[in-house]
């Protein structure tokens, strides 16, 4: 009989965060679980096919496709480490991205990962990545969780730069925060990391993997708050320097120099705010930090909440406005139109007036122009007017003749495109085996000496039966209207069809058939372009790949139906 928990099943509809990715188990003489110079690689980089030590249960063999509960549908492993594996799935039911951690019912920390999973559901604290179920049954034990699309793990955060100090109080405030909450209720993370903290994209901090981390890979601790005090001031250090606290690198951060002890993070990096600089050593001195300036150590979350708010509150930078440009004076000012603007003392010529007509002479000549003047005004009149209908009707026509040909120029004239760039991408992945979810960035990475390829098919050019498709969900960093896509391909002949796909995520939570099509082509050259019969704004854009060509054997692969994509543009 299945056994089911019964708490924070199919709670309200959240799409899920990254998969928990591997990590070596690491533990101290003393029980305390430490983020030290074991802890040096990130979990991503060791459970990509990790091995299996001797000894320990093998995971399940399962595949894409399988479906656990009829609900829970696999698609892509992202970890198998230890005897247990890591999933993203859907969640059929509720149509929604999931992670689903998956191990047999006999390995030795089934009974730890369900007790960790339901104690985890329980607390029900939005500030961490939920436990949405937690199942026993058909001999496996899986727990199912939260899958976030739009958010951002501190690791990759700071694979540029360090935080700026607003970003790093607010990440350590509401971590410590969210952490002296669930200690209050007995529950604690020990396995707090870059890996295990995440940015939304509305700026909220959200934690991954409380209990249930620990549980999968059996780490304890005998004092549990001082471990994960210490490794909020990791986090806090990391952010503010971009370096890891110890001597081994780790998380892609670079670590201290050897042999020089834990130095302050604002002797590391100029310009790192005092305060929080103080606060780090201060949750850090649980490892035996040893700065002049600190006050006493904090040892539990609750006392690092209390230290947080005793600091004037850090407030964000303020924001930069562009000066509009001054509008250009003119010189129609007070009559001097036409005229240079006269310069501060400089004395203007006066300009004398024509000598009036002072004579008898004078008088009756200027009479007599005067009449003659009169006379040709009276005569010519109608002739004048005349002529000046006559011009302004030619002129009317004429006038509206060039705005109606102006008008029909204006709208058939194309409107500007642009380039739209790509801020991201994965692997589709719809049923079986995916093709080369490491090398999806080379589609966009301006090399054309670099390829993201399929595997080689026995038949085509049509990939089903094998596949119904394959191909890579990119994100546009935001939402843009999609036009057309350009996109270069290493192999030519008969024949290859690309289709686009307006998607709701990195991680779609429908099928193809659930999708909006933007468009579709079909090419037997190097080149093809897709263009949409009328552009979709979306963020997340489906290139899919139904048919490939037969092409010989290369350098990757041997003879067969295969493709491979090196340069693609999205325009808008």
């Amino acid at each position: 009989m299945a056994e089911r928990s019964t708490a924070a099943v199919d709670v309200a509809d959240n799409s899920g965060d990254e998969p928990l990715t591997a990590q070596a188990d690491q533990s101290t003489a003393d029980g305390v679980a430490k983020n030290r110079e074991r802890d040096t690689d990130s979990d991503e980089a060791q459970g990509s096919g990790g091995s299996e030590g001797p000894g320990k249960t093998s995971a399940p063999e399962l595949h894409s496709g399988h479906k656990l509960a009829r609900r829970y549908r696999l698609e892509e492993c992202v970890t198998r480490l230890d005897g247990f594996s890591s999933w993203r799935a859907v969640d059929e039911k509720l149509r929604r991205a999931v992670g689903v951690h998956i191990l047999p019912a006999d390995h030795a920390r089934a009974r730890s990962v369900l007790a960790a999973a339901r104690s985890s559901a329980l607390l029900g604290d939005p500030r961490f990545v939920q436990v949405l179920d937690a199942v026993e049954e058909n001999d496996l034990v899986y727990v199912v969780h939260e899958w976030l699309p739009d958010a951002t793990e501190l690791t990759a955060l700071l694979a540029s730069v360090p935080l700026e100090p607003h970003d790093a109080y607010q990440m350590v405030s509401q971590i410590a925060s969210a952490m002296a909450a669930a200690h209050r209720e007995g529950l604690s993370h020990l396995r707090l990391n870059p890996n295990a903290v995440l940015r939304t994209s509305s700026g909220q901090w959200r934690i991954r993997g409380l209990a249930v981390n620990a549980a999968l890979r059996g780490v304890t601790s005998d004092s549990p708050q001082r471990t994960d005090t210490e490794a909020i001031g990791a986090l806090l250090y990391a952010a503010l320097t971009q370096r890891w606290p110890y001597e081994s690198d780790a998380y892609g951060l670079s670590g201290l120099p050897k042999d020089v002890g834990l130095i302050a993070p604002d002797q590391v990096r100029a310009g790192v705010h005092r305060g929080l600089s103080e606060l780090a050593m201060r949750a850090l001195a649980n490892d035996g930090a040893t700065a002049s300036r600190h006050e006493a150590a904090c040892t539990t979350p609750e006392e690092l909440v209390k230290a947080i708010g005793e600091m004037p509150r850090i407030r964000p930078p303020e924001p930069t406005f562009t000066a509009p440009p001054e509008y250009q004076r003119t010189t129609y000012q007070q009559g001097t139109y036409g005229r240079p603007a006269p310069h501060p003392g400089i004395t203007q010529p006066v300009s004398a007036p024509p000598p009036p007509l002072q004579s008898r002479t004078g008088r009756a000549l200027k009479w007599a122009v005067s009449a003659l003047l009169i006379a040709a005004l009276g005569l010519g009149s109608w002739q004048l007017a005349e002529a000046l209908m006559d011009q302004g009707k030619s002129s009317d026509d004429t006038n509206q003749t060039q705005t109606t040909e102006d008008g029909d120029k204006n709208s058939a004239a194309p409107k500007p495109t642009k380039t739209l760039k790509i801020a991201g991408a994965e692997e589709y992945v719809a049923s079986g085996d995916a093709q080369a979810p490491g090398d999806v960035a080379n589609t966009y990475d301006g090399d054309s000496s670099t390829y993201w390829r399929t595997k080689r098919y026995n038949d085509g050019p049509s990939l089903a039966p094998y596949k119904p498709g394959v191909g890579i969900v990119y994100d546009l960093g935001s939402a843009q209207e999609v036009s057309a896509a350009s996109i270069a391909l290493r192999y030519g002949g008969d024949h290859t069809t690309v289709h686009l796909y307006a998607t709701d995520s990195l991680s779609p939570s429908t099928g193809v058939e659930g999708m909006k099509e933007i468009g579709n082509a079909t090419s037997s050259s190097t080149s093809l372009t897709v263009k949409a019969s009328k552009s979709v704004k979306t963020r997340y854009v489906l290139l899919w790949i139904t048919a490939v060509p037969n092409a010989p054997t290369d350098g990757y692969s041997g003879a067969g139906y295969k493709q491979a994509i090196t340069d693609l543009k999205f325009t808008g």
